[in-house]
């Protein structure tokens, strides 16, 4: 009875110490959302927002403060940003930074790895619209723009920054006090955020290519479950999730994951598991070996060169 209580107790103070949020913003509207030649004679880093995109930073920031502190969360609520180094993420970081106080905050990194995806250093107009409709007949996910990257080359590069926010919070090295509910937020870019939740909640290259870009400034939330796993569905309706793309088996994990524990994962992802293999064959008597010939001529013969 005692190692169950402790089991339970442990297991409450680790959720504890797991953000309440993990939340994806992407940054407002810049000057190449606005007019695309702006590409073609400014560096991607150095684009920056326009008046109506700081305006969309600025609610994003209000919106974001009010979710956080409400939803049943602790009064005593603290948020860590951590943000792209382009100058249109930074330029949103610090419109939203307006809606919250300084004691609020306990801190805020530039984070390279979730930078926009790489489309070459100048990008040409006419030029890159025959790239992307190329993208567009060979995949999203590995096309690989010229002098620049593949959303494959994001996701890896998402991967090892998950990596080092996984292990952040196992440290506590954003130095918060389990009493508060910590809230992580990630300012970053479209291609970025939805490479980020096909990391993070094990989605196919075939799911990813059903996903839309979110819209500017809008924001996606991760919400931490009863049983440690986080989740889309919390915070966000059915018609939400079918408009960003999601399926309708991608919806009902999301869904699954309120409730969920992390021990039952390899359970409940079975479906995937079918997905690979005949699941008609239950049993080792279900699997038929086929006789092979020894003459069969098909086999590889490898002969003494040496002769």
């Amino acid at each position: 009875m005692k190692n169950v209580e402790a089991k339970q107790k442990e297991k409450v103070q680790n959720l504890k110490m797991l953000p309440k949020h993990i939340i994806l913003v992407r940054h407002g509207e810049s000057e190449g959302n606005k007019d695309t030649s702006a590409y073609s004679t400014i560096p991607d880093h150095k684009i920056s927002l326009t008046e109506h995109g700081r305006a969309q930073a600025r609610l994003a920031g209000s919106r974001l403060r009010d979710l956080i502190s409400s939803h049943g969360s602790s009064q005593d609520w603290r948020v860590y940003f951590y943000v792209s180094p382009y100058e249109r993420t930074r330029s949103t970081l610090r419109e939203i930074g307006k809606s919250f106080s300084k004691k609020r905050v306990i801190g805020v990194r530039e984070e390279c790895r979730i930078r926009e995806q790489d489309f070459g250093n100048f990008q040409v107009e006419e030029r890159m619209k025959a790239t992307k409709e190329t993208r567009e007949k060979f995949g999203r996910f590995f096309y690989r723009f010229p002098e620049g990257e593949s959303a494959a080359d994001v996701f890896d590069r998402v991967s090892s920054f998950l990596e080092s926010l996984w292990r952040d919070i196992d440290l506590n090295r954003l130095n918060n006090d389990p009493s508060q509910d910590l809230n992580l937020i990630i300012i970053s870019h479209g291609l970025a955020s939805r490479v980020f939740l096909m990391k993070w909640f094990k989605w196919t290259v075939e799911q990813f290519e059903r996903l839309y870009n979110p819209g500017n400034c809008e924001i996606r939330v991760m919400e931490l479950g009863r049983g440690g796993e986080y989740s889309l569905a919390i915070h966000h309706t059915d018609e939400e999730l079918q408009e960003w793309g999601l399926s309708p088996e991608m919806i009902e994990d999301q869904k699954w994951r309120i409730n969920a524990n992390k021990t039952d994962l390899n359970d409940h992802c079975k479906w995937y598991l079918n997905s690979f293999f005949d699941n008609e064959l239950d049993s080792d008597e279900d699997v038929k070996e086929e006789d092979i010939d020894s003459n069969d001529d098909s086999k590889d013969i490898f002969l003494d060169t040496d002769s």
